[in-house]
């Protein structure tokens, strides 16, 4: 990939990893879009109508499985999902916002 022709691409941080993150994505709310089909279980709507994925009491979307911390509707997960890349510039943010200046070392195992 030309990080020339694609500067989306030079700004994401492949160090960064989820294993090492503490999903903070997964923290974050999920406005749901019309091409979106997420199970209706899965959907709340704010006091404007705005339609957003849920949340659990610990904030955590609930498409989470809290035992594994995968996606459980990852195959139908929402269009802004899908979009949100792991270390791109908006990832990066929302983790510092989170951790502060602190942020986790990823772990190598060899």
């Amino acid at each position: 990939m030309d990080t020339e022709t694609e500067p989306y691409a030079a700004s994401v941080d492949p160090s960064v990893q989820c294993t090492a993150c503490d999903a903070v994505c997964c923290r974050l709310t999920v406005v749901l879009m019309p091409e979106d089909h997420v199970p209706a279980w899965l959907v709340d709507h704010d006091s404007h109508g705005l339609a957003t994925l849920s949340k659990g009491e610990d904030g955590w979307c609930a498409a989470v499985d809290p035992n594994t911390s995968r996606c459980t509707i990852y195959e139908q997960r929402p269009v802004i999902c899908r979009k949100y890349a792991m270390g791109s510039p908006g990832c990066q943010d929302e983790r510092r916002k989170w951790y502060g200046t602190a942020l986790p070392t990823p772990v190598r195992l060899v």
